[in-house]
């Protein structure tokens, strides 16, 4: 027989077939005491029936006038009767009998003591120097019926009480388990976002063991998440400033020469380790949006945040190409600021490098917190798009970038547990591409949430 898998349900049936069986042997022998002890009470019975009966027929034999005659003694009402005897002489006549005594079961006298045949258990005694003897039979089957009455008395309570105990012994073993049903529902709640111990105090000792194996496993993992990401943010911060100085020797290098390929090759520097700056600052943001905190304890409006990277996209490099369209009532959410520019940028960025150059990229920040970056541009299949929030993928290889920023906005999106979706063509058009995620703002707190089809 193969055992469940829950635990809770193994020790209730294991409990359930050890106690059944111990009960089932418990009855047994009791039914067995019992049996021995009914079989002294009956012989007893026989016995004190025989030295009773005894005398009392002898003085009726000795008062007779004619002592050969049978007699059998009438019954005053109806009965079973369960004690039959005869009252032989020593030659075997019958002298006496009870009314239903049937001479056939008897055998013949051969002393005092118990005698028992295949239906009856007898006993005989005698008096007068054993000229007069007597012998009590009561049938087997009599026996055999009070031990089954017995038996029953037994089984009965057992078959009535055992789902009884049964429920019971799943309860106690439900409520002896409920620490470890609440470990395990905190265990189920940690993830990349929170390695922190779970609490477990109140575990059986058997089970102490393994959570502190647990907390100890999930204690490395976070030590080891935090110093990737450390090195991540401290190898990309420390190369900001060789970088910088690389750059501009780059530069330098360029308006000095008067060689075009010395100048080319220049250029060619200078380019790449812009490049690897980008790159670098990527890396940062990925850093701080694994290993930050996103969700901070006081609401900013997110409005201030989205038109100021807005601007400063539209002044450094793309003037006219961004329309961006706010609400006029405040979007109050607890999102770290920070993190929200750099979604909000990546975002942009993103939509500006591979949207088409002559149609403008709106960025919509609607009143219930939901950002929507749209550009037109052709078509991706949905294989594409499913692939575009990995790191280092890119939709099209021709075009500058390092395939991290919607990496860095699913990260984002993931710790804020709100869906990044990704649409092409975008919606009310058949070309572009669509990025929207929902902000966590006060309006949601408050339970006015939009509509699902304005999330959707």
């Amino acid at each position: 027989m193969r055992l469940p898998r829950s635990l809770q349900a193994r020790l209730a049936l294991s409990v359930g077939l050890v106690l059944t069986a111990l009960w089932l042997l418990a009855a047994t022998v009791t039914a067995v005491i019992v049996r021995g002890e009914l079989d002294e009470v009956f012989d007893t019975a026989l016995r004190e029936t025989a030295e009773r009966i005894l005398p009392l027929a002898v003085i009726d034999i000795v008062g007779r006038e004619d002592q050969v005659v049978n007699q059998r003694l009438a019954s005053i009402r109806e009965h079973d009767e369960l004690f039959t005897y005869l009252v032989r002489d020593a030659a075997g006549r019958i002298l006496l009998q009870s009314h239903a005594a049937d001479p056939a079961v008897f055998p013949r006298y051969d002393g005092p003591g118990f005698q028992q045949t295949a239906s009856h258990r007898l006993y005989g005694d005698a008096a007068l120097q054993g000229t007069v003897s007597i012998t009590v039979a009561e049938p087997l089957a009599h026996r055999a019926s009070v031990a089954r009455e017995i038996q029953m008395g037994l089984g009965l309570p057992l078959l009535v009480m055992l789902p009884v105990v049964l429920l019971a012994i799943i309860l106690a073993v439900r409520f002896s388990l409920e620490p470890l049903r609440r470990f395990r529902t905190r265990l189920e709640a940690r993830g990349a976002r929170d390695l922190s111990a779970v609490p477990a105090d109140d575990l059986p000792t058997e089970i102490d063991p393994l959570a502190g194996t647990l907390n100890g496993l999930m204690r490395r993992l976070r030590e080891a998440f935090e110093a990737e990401r450390s090195f991540a943010a401290n190898a990309a911060h420390e190369l900001r400033t060789p970088l910088a100085g690389a750059i501009a020797q780059a530069q330098r290098l360029r308006s000095e020469t008067q060689d075009p390929a010395t100048e080319a090759r220049a250029a060619e520097i200078e380019a790449t380790l812009k490049r690897l700056t980008r790159l670098s600052e990527r890396l940062m943001q990925l850093a701080r949006a694994e290993g930050g905190r996103l969700r901070v304890d006081r609401s900013a409006d997110l409005r201030a945040v989205a038109r100021i990277v807005v601007d400063d996209l539209g002044r450094v490099g793309a003037p006219g190409r961004i329309a961006l369209s706010l609400p006029d009532a405040a979007v109050m959410s607890d999102i770290d600021p920070d993190a929200f520019a750099i979604l909000c940028r990546n975002l942009v960025e993103n939509a500006l490098r591979h949207g088409a150059a002559d149609v403008p990229i709106d960025v919509n920040l609607t009143e219930n917190g939901q950002l929507i970056v749209a550009n037109d541009g052709p078509v991706l299949p949905r294989e594409t798009l499913d692939r575009l929030t990995a790191r280092f993928e890119r939709a099209n290889a021709s075009k500058d970038g390092n395939g991290l920023g919607l990496a860095i906005v699913a990260v984002i999106a993931d710790r804020i547990e709100s869906p990044l979706i990704l649409e092409s063509p975008r919606r009310g058009d058949t070309s572009g591409f669509q990025a929207s995620i929902q902000m966590p703002t006060d309006n949601l707190a408050r339970g006015t949430a939009p509509n699902a089809e304005r999330l959707a």
